[in-house]
């Protein structure tokens, strides 16, 4: 009987550590915080921002839904915002934001209705743009900015290709 408990002993040894370790394989994602933005997901903004982002969610009764992520590395902060709100005219709420624009916004074709571009006019940020646009009664805004001037994620073509993305997929993700 002593040689079979032993015998036991020794599978069991050589085997727990094999078991622990496929335990562990789903512990990640399972600690992993849920970012419940319903436009954009955290790898994709991790993409268009040039890293690793963590996104949060705000919501509250009579506001805009926000998704805003973030990406912080040792020269800049960039950062990805959504903004939805459902509104009765949207129609004159573009209009009216677009005007924020400096009354040169850019038209984007295929992205929802009436979207368009625009650069930032934030003095805390240091280069970044804008879409303002509505899919049927959602009027949505997407910026993206980074605290650094020359920033060699978010310049000139490379930022107009990464909000025009952005803006691909929230509007799509509203349709």
């Amino acid at each position: 009987m002593a040689s079979n408990a032993a015998r036991c002993g020794r599978v069991l040894r050589s085997v727990a550590p094999s078991l622990l370790g496929v335990s562990l394989l789903g512990l990640p994602m399972t600690m992993h915080a849920a970012n419940n933005c319903a436009w954009l997901n955290e790898a994709t903004a991790s993409g268009l921002l040039g890293g690793s982002a963590v996104g949060e969610v705000t919501e509250a009764a009579g506001q805009p839904t926000v998704c805003e992520f973030t990406q912080m590395d040792a020269s800049a902060k960039r950062t990805l915002r959504i903004s939805v709100e459902v509104v009765t005219d949207p129609h004159e709420r573009v209009g009216v934001l677009e005007k924020g624009c400096g009354g040169n916004p850019t038209p984007l074709k295929a992205i929802g209705n009436e979207a368009a571009s625009c650069a930032l006019s934030d003095r805390k940020i240091a280069v970044g743009k804008q879409v303002i646009g509505r899919v049927r009664d959602q009027v949505f805004i997407i910026t993206i900015a980074s605290t650094l001037k020359n920033d060699p994620v978010l310049q000139g073509d490379a930022l107009d290709s990464k909000i025009y993305t952005a803006a691909e997929q929230v509007a799509g993700n509203l349709f």
